[in-house]
């Protein structure tokens, strides 16, 4: 069910945007068959397909990552930036864009462009990466590593504060931009690269399944069954940082996805058990971010809303209705 779902909101977000595109036209395209006029087919595999391909792999990735979160530190609250990753990365572009002036001329051209802030995003990402591992390495209880992960978001976020400070209007718009979120920048290049992190890190959090299905009763419950939680906890740790790391540094710091969906996930499918969970958080992810993508979409206009701005005005009111769906039939 969810895969039909899936790959046909794919084909929908094909043929809908600023030039509408029949349905049968766009599958003719993928089929290799080619589509009514030759405009078509150059929109869809240049601009609509790398678009929405990055929108399932980002959905995946930080849905996936947001499980893992919950459920490590078993806090319902806890999403893909717990750890400061998404700060880390804002760091790092922040400092290529705001703090541009500071740099040698040959630097400044290579990081303001767009291969530069990526390559700074996941710099940052990756720095704060260590220094998480660096602690969790040090520290024994679990919701510790929570606490430290949000004093190196804070940390980051005042750096970032200051150099917003000192910045002049145009750095500002342009930092502003980066931090709303896209998924039509990509070239077939990052694509890849950013398709084989991904893929790194789901296959890394499908070796801890059985370990996270433990984990719901406890750290203790967890090692009573001879699972090794350090070992675990550090792969959690680590796919995490490489599915949120690797999105915000292709996509930006997209919000809402790795938090809200999975929630959606177990009301929808009523369990806890993650077996069925991170199968239905990877296609619910892609689904939901598809959905939101289609709707930045403005039908016979250019003009396309923030990707950040459009998850969370089409998913909390989702979200608040499954649970409100829930608490009634809990009643009836």
């Amino acid at each position: 069910m969810l895969t039909a779902t899936l790959a046909l909101l794919f084909v929908l977000n094909l043929s809908l945007g600023s030039v509408s595109i029949p349905f049968k036209d766009v599958v003719s395209t993928l089929l290799g068959k080619g589509a009514g006029k030759a405009t078509w087919e150059f929109i869809i595999l240049n601009y609509r397909l790398p678009k929405a391909i990055t929108a399932v792999l980002a959905g995946m990735g930080l849905s996936l990552s947001g499980l893992l979160m919950q459920t490590l530190f078993r806090n319902p609250l806890a999403g893909p930036y717990v750890l400061g990753l998404s700060s880390g990365a804002s760091l790092g572009v922040a400092f290529v864009i705001l703090g541009a002036g500071l740099l040698p001329l040959a630097l400044k051209d290579f990081f303001l462009s767009s291969y530069g802030t990526v390559a700074a995003s996941m710099l940052g990402s990756f720095l704060v990466l260590l220094a998480v591992l660096a602690v969790a390495a040090r520290l024994r209880d679990t919701m510790a590593i929570l606490i430290v992960g949000l004093m190196f978001g804070s940390f980051t976020s005042a750096i970032v504060g200051v150099l917003t400070y000192f910045s002049t209007a145009q750095q500002l718009q342009k930092f502003t931009f980066w931090a709303m979120g896209s998924l039509g920048s990509l070239s077939w290049q990052n694509i890849i690269i950013l398709a084989i992190a991904c893929t790194t890190g789901i296959l890394l959090a499908a070796t801890c399944i059985k370990p996270l299905n433990a984990l719901l009763l406890g750290e203790r419950y967890a090692k009573s069954m001879g699972i090794n939680f350090g070992r675990a906890r550090f792969i959690i740790i680590l796919a995490t940082s490489i599915l949120a790391g690797s999105v915000t540094a292709f996509a930006g710091p997209v919000a809402f996805i790795g938090l809200a969906v999975p929630h959606m996930a177990k009301l929808a499918f009523r369990t806890s058990n993650h077996l069925v969970l991170f199968w239905a958080t990877l296609l619910s992810g892609a689904i939901v971010l598809l959905v939101c993508d289609i709707a930045t979409q403005v039908p016979g206009s250019d003009l396309t809303l923030p990707v950040n701005a459009v998850t969370s005005i089409v998913g909390a009111p989702v979200v608040i209705w499954l649970l409100l769906r829930k608490r009634n039939r809990s009643y009836s």
